[in-house]
């Protein structure tokens, strides 16, 4: 008889908006956020023998992530995501991990006449911040935490030239580029033991997401690339240096190309080199560049 080796199910696209009301200043905030739970256990009977007495209902799920908002923080995202994956553990001892995944989408407070308003917000684009907690019973808390959609985009200060030259290349060289990519990075955090670690740690994931997106804007801006894959290492490297906890960081950058236009057919207009001005934008193909940096693990085998 066939057997099952992995199984989980759940509730994806939990959608919550929270507001947190200071009642001393009148200041509002807003979180907004897409939740994913999926539980793992003793479910197999439900698969192999149609026995709903171990399958908790996904819409309870739904139910038990709006409660836990209102009863709990929502910030930082990674500290909710351990509440909720520790509540379904302890709640039912037949499921013995909950993968939390949480998406936050970013409100930033409104300017009106140069001062911050109370109660109103802007969306930035449409980058994200990223959580995926699995909590186990027997493992602990693992905490994934990171960007996504972030879209950046300079003029100069890139170049690609130096890589492999043969019968299938028609790519010119370049020592001066557009350079743009979606920025999407994450970082795994040393495991912890419970809940009541994640909570000590709480203060911890709000400055090590400040210092990663700094880190990389910061890396975009001022280096002078040689390669994506060149500059996402420097990226990579100073996040494990400003966040002791974080044990592995992850990039995956696409490479969104800017193509110059030749226009010397019309009156001899030059706009290539040194004087390309208009560029075409480039839907697809991609260049898509990943890469994984742990701290100072065993050397690569790739």
């Amino acid at each position: 008889m066939p057997t099952i080796t992995a199984a989980r199910y759940g509730k994806d696209n939990i959608r919550l908006l929270k507001t947190d009301r200071d009642p001393k200043t009148g200041v509002h905030t807003v979180t907004e956020t897409i939740v994913c739970v999926l539980l793992e256990g003793d479910i197999e009977s439900s698969y192999t023998r149609a026995d709903n007495s171990v399958v908790v209902a996904t819409d309870s799920m739904k139910n038990t992530v709006f409660i836990l908002a209102k009863q709990n923080p929502v910030n930082p995202p990674e500290l909710f995501a351990a509440t909720v994956g520790s509540h379904f553990i302890s709640k039912y001892a037949h499921i013995h991990v909950a993968n939390v995944s949480i998406v936050t989408k970013r409100w930033v407070r409104m300017e009106v006449d140069g001062k911050p308003h109370p109660h109103s917000f802007v969306k930035e684009g449409e980058e994200k911040r990223n959580v995926v907690a699995r909590v186990s019973r027997r493992e602990g808390i693992a905490l994934n935490s990171g960007l996504s959609d972030l879209t950046v985009l300079k003029s100069t200060g890139s170049a690609f030239h130096g890589f492999v030259r043969d019968e299938f290349t028609t790519l010119p060289e370049t020592w001066d580029r557009i350079m743009s990519t979606d920025v999407d990075a994450s970082w795994d955090w040393s495991v912890f033991p419970n809940l009541k670690a994640v909570q000590t740690a709480a203060p911890k994931f709000d400055r090590a997401h400040a210092a990663a997106r700094n880190i990389t804007l910061k890396w975009f801006a001022e280096d002078n690339s040689a390669s994506v894959q060149a500059t996402m290492y420097k990226m990579s490297d100073d996040i494990l240096k400003a966040v002791p906890e974080v044990s592995k960081v992850y990039y995956s950058l696409p490479n969104n190309h800017y193509f110059e236009l030749n226009l010397s057919w019309h009156k001899g207009i030059k706009n290539t080199g040194k004087d390309a001005e208009v560029y075409v934008p480039q839907s697809n193909p991609n260049g898509l560049i990943k890469v994984e940096v742990a701290r100072d693990g065993p050397s690569s085998k790739l």
